[in-house]
């Protein structure tokens, strides 16, 4: 007997049947078999099914003599064949990772579930891109007592990602329904209904495979009986749940239509006509009604919009509002306010409150304009637009308004109609645009400061060529959208860039610059500068590159940029990180300085010169003692043994870091201990003029800088955001503002309901700015601490994650509980009692702060840029030079 059973059911697919029959059979799990469960096809499974068959004797073959409609009853075909114990669902069009059997077997027969469930990852062809389904719901592997233990996972309700103990679906007479599409979901309640137990495991089980040429039932969602299906589906749901004495949990089955089911329909809705919107409210509208307003409640603002209108009968609107449901996800037409609740459109009405999306209260450069097409036509190379912009939450009062696409940006003068708005007739001449772009329209205040919103087109239009570009509606919401066709033009342009990069690779520019090196000499009078690698205009590199400008040096100073200018000034010589030109330079420079490491498998060019100043100090673990060396795996060892070896000179700005960071860097050479140049500025404590509005900083507002840094196992997650801001902006957002800091290599976006609240600072240029411009800061581990405490200003720690972080994530060198200039905490509520009672508990701090201030900051005295250059670029010195620590020596 076969330990486990696939059943592959398949109607008219035989050139995608292989590929999901080799998944099975390339299972690490031996002992399985395989049923194709045929629904009658007419094309050429029969035989392609045959030849599997005689290919493997693991392979059996049943057949419908009717096609049935739906996938109910060849999976009840192949259950009934069935000869092992457990058995498992596959589609002919998708597949199963590979140790997916054997891992979901050793885990049913650990746990003695009646069913294990894993994660399902759609997997999108051609591109080959993978995203997982509700991850948060396979988030941790457990075991279930029951689905009244964990309600929420009626959003899973597919069979195909779970392996079922067959006696369990034998012993309970479970079938799947027979006469109706989505007969999963049916299926799905009796399935939760009659099991005791049930296992959930975080990996992916089963890929499902999305292709725009195989349309599959749950794909064929422009048909309205499709539409219809779903709902009888989820009206038969309902009624197994309160036939077997689970009719308390109707609601949480009925909070997956609305939240999933619904949106299927709804997302795409837009793009239908306005006869498609009324049948389909007319169809779903029933259905609606049943479902209790709280289990509406429970959804996004926006969802709640769509019910109340399509509960209304209000099918044109809700294409006006369906089009908010995704990205750019834009605003109303019209809002209201009314007692201190917003309202989608120009009535307040309990179903269209929209205040948790906070619009009416967005900062100017955050604020939301809807920029709508009228009208079109075109000329040669040339687009003509009319467009409409709406106001809803009244934020323009003077400004000069722009369209820009791609390299273009166009002046406009929008004109008040008398249909509501502004009107804007506007011609681009897109002959000069080459790369893909999505037109938007900026407003600018006197201040300077923007609002930008994309331009929105009628979902439903047909895409049209123009030149050697085609124009689009994108999405969901029909954002518009302007990319190059694939021209000849455009073939040989691509085909070019594919050999630059054939003849451009990372080893082919090594083995250059080491010729380089060879034969040419160094620039004495050129310096490289680079902050961040590359990624600013910042730190200690750059107060020392301000100092040999302001000393008039012959030093000819080149700065390296991974993308972009913004941030560097206009008049700074820039080299693209990684390019031609970088190698040229590194390889003539000689003075290298920066603040994380020049590329490690360059050597430095006989002659340069090379000033390391870091970029922090503090508690994390550093050098070798960091995960990426702590292993003895001599190949990164000795590549960053040899890069720290380039190094002439290393700036420390304490006592403590040469007495852990020097060593775990693996440096021996000559230190100069003279505090840290990026923190004169901090010492001098002004900060720039123009800050706070340049932030949009509401007048009487305190700053709190939260700064946390990356965790190593989870770099651009966004999961260094360990604060749940939501809940911090409900308690304080009225006496503070949170300015968001997050590491360089991490990816986190600001959701929009909270942008009233955080000013999201990643990529702001100077975080000495934001930290003179703070109150307070809020950290975990990062480095910041140390600079910050130059201040004196206030500092919390939110350090939830301190045993993971410290055991098994990046570990420490010191034990921060013990040493914090400030309160850790773990919790939001601890956070926020800390902020409403700040000036004592920092004063409750002073002996710990001080402590902190000589450990890290005892030699900053605000002229540290001023020592380093007169010692390293051997200027008069500005100031007396201090005793130079003991452990310099000469080079």
């Amino acid at each position: 007997m076969p330990d486990c059973t696939v059943v592959v059911i398949t109607y008219n697919d035989a050139a995608r049947l292989p590929r999901a029959v080799r998944s099975v059979l390339d299972q690490t799990l031996r002992g399985l078999e395989v049923v194709i469960s045929d629904d009658a096809s007419t094309d050429d499974t029969p035989r392609v099914a045959q030849a599997l068959m005689r290919a493997d004797p693991r392979v059996r073959y049943v057949r419908r003599q009717v096609n049935s409609g739906g996938c109910g009853a060849p999976r009840n075909d192949g259950l009934d064949a069935a000869l092992s114990p457990y058995v498992m669902f596959l589609d002919s069009d998708d597949t199963l990772p590979r140790h997916a059997c054997k891992s979901m077997l050793a885990e049913i027969e650990r746990t003695g579930a009646d069913f294990v469930s894993g994660q399902i990852s759609r997997l999108y062809e051609p591109s080959g891109k993978t995203e997982r389904y509700y991850p948060q719901l396979f988030g941790k592997r457990r075991v279930v007592e029951g689905i009244r233990e964990e309600p929420e996972l009626f959003l899973d309700c597919f069979s195909t990602n779970k392996l079922f103990d067959v006696s369990f679906l034998r012993r309970n007479a479970l079938h799947f329904p027979e006469d109706i599409h989505y007969e999963d979901h049916v299926f799905g309640a009796e399935m939760y209904c009659a099991a005791r137990r049930f296992a959930v495991v975080p990996w992916v089980v089963y890929h499902w495979r999305r292709s725009r040429e195989h349309m599959s039932i749950s794909m064929s969602i422009k048909e309205m009986d499709n539409v219809r299906h779903r709902v009888e589906a989820a009206r038969r749901s309902d009624a197994t749940l309160r036939a077997h004495g689970f009719g308390d949990l109707v609601p949480d089955r009925q909070y997956r239509f609305v939240r999933q089911d619904l949106r299927v329909y709804l997302n795409p809705l837009p793009s239908h006509d306005l006869v498609w919107a009324e049948e389909f409210v007319s169809v779903v509208r029933p259905y609606l009604r049943e479902v209790s307003d709280e289990v509406i409640d429970r959804m996004d603002p926006m969802v709640r919009v769509c019910c109340h209108l399509i509960l209304a009968g209000r099918a044109e609107e809700l294409a006006v509002a369906a089009r908010s449901l995704n990205a750019p996800q834009p605003p109303p037409r019209e809002a209201v306010t009314h007692e201190g609740r917003t309202y989608w459109g120009g009535t307040p009405a309990p179903g269209l409150d929209i205040t948790a999306l906070r619009m009416a209260e967005l900062p100017y450069s955050a604020s939301r304009l809807r920029h709508e097409v009228v009208a079109l036509a075109t000329e040669g190379t040339r687009l003509r637009m009319r467009v409409r912009t709406y106001d809803p939450f009244a934020v323009l009062t003077e400004w000069t308004a722009f369209l820009r696409c791609g390299p273009l940006t166009v002046p406009l003068h929008p004109l008040l109609s008398p249909g509501g708005g502004l009107v804007s007739e506007v011609t681009l001449d897109l002959a000069k645009v080459r790369g893909s772009c999505h037109p938007s329209i900026g407003f600018t205040r006197p201040d300077g400061l923007t609002t930008t919103d994309a331009v929105l087109a009628d979902p439903g239009m047909e895409p049209f060529d123009l030149g050697h570009l085609r124009v689009r509606a994108e999405g969901t919401a029909g954002q518009l959208r302007v990319s190059p066709r694939t021209t000849p033009r455009v073939v040989l342009s691509r085909v070019k860039r594919r050999v630059l990069r054939r003849v451009s690779t990372p080893r082919l520019k090594l083995k250059a610059y080491k010729t380089l090196i060879k034969v040419l000499p160094p620039r004495e009078d050129l310096a490289l500068f680079e902050a961040d690698c590359g990624n600013g205009y910042t730190g200690s590199p750059r107060a020392v590159y301000e100092e040999v400008r302001r000393r008039g040096l012959p030093v000819d100073a080149v700065w390296s940029v991974a993308r972009g200018r913004a941030g560097f000034p206009s008049d700074v010589p820039l080299v693209r990180r990684g390019s031609w030109r970088y190698i040229w330079t590194m390889a003539r420079a000689g003075v290298w300085v920066d603040s994380h490491g020049f590329p490690l498998d360059y050597p430095k060019p006989h002659g340069t010169r090379y000033l390391q100043t870091w970029h922090g100090q503090g508690i994390k673990s550093i050098g070798f003692d960091a995960p990426d060396l702590r292993a003895d795996l001599p190949g990164p060892r000795e590549q960053w043994r040899a890069a720290v070896a380039r190094w002439d000179a290393l700036i420390s700005p304490s006592a403590e870091f040469s007495r852990y960071f020097v060593p775990a860097l693996g440096y021996e050479g000559p230190v100069l201990r003279y505090g840290t140049p990026r923190c004169d500025a901090l010492v001098r404590g002004e900060p720039p003029e123009g800050v706070r509005e340049r932030l949009e900083i509401p007048r009487g507002r305190r700053v709190l800088l939260y700064a946390p840094t990356y965790r190593d196992s989870a770099k651009s997650s966004g999961r260094s955001v360990r604060v749940n801001l939501q809940e911090l902006a409900e308690a304080v957002s009225d006496e503070w503002v949170v300015i968001l800091r997050t590491h360089p290599v991490e990816r986190y976006k600001v959701p929009q309901h909270l942008r009233h609240f955080v000013r999201p600072a990643g990529s702001y240029p100077e975080i000495n700015d934001l930290i003179l411009v703070s109150d307070a800061l809020l950290t975990d581990y990062s480095s910041v601490m140390c600079d910050y405490a130059v201040t004196g200003k206030p500092m919390l720690f939110f350090i939830d994650d301190w045993d993971e972080y410290r055991l098994s994530e990046r570990g420490v060198n010191t034990d921060l509980p013990a040493i914090a200039p400030g309160p850790c905490v773990t919790t939001v509520a601890e956070l926020v009692a800390c902020l409403r009672d700040l000036p004592s508990v920092h004063a409750s701090f002073a002996a710990k702060y001080a402590a902190a201030r000589r450990l890290w900051c005892e030699e900053e005295r605000g002229d540290a840029a001023a020592r380093v250059v007169a010692d390293f670029f051997g200027a008069p010195p500005a100031v007396p030079a201090p005793e130079q620590s003991q452990l310099r020596r000469a080079s």
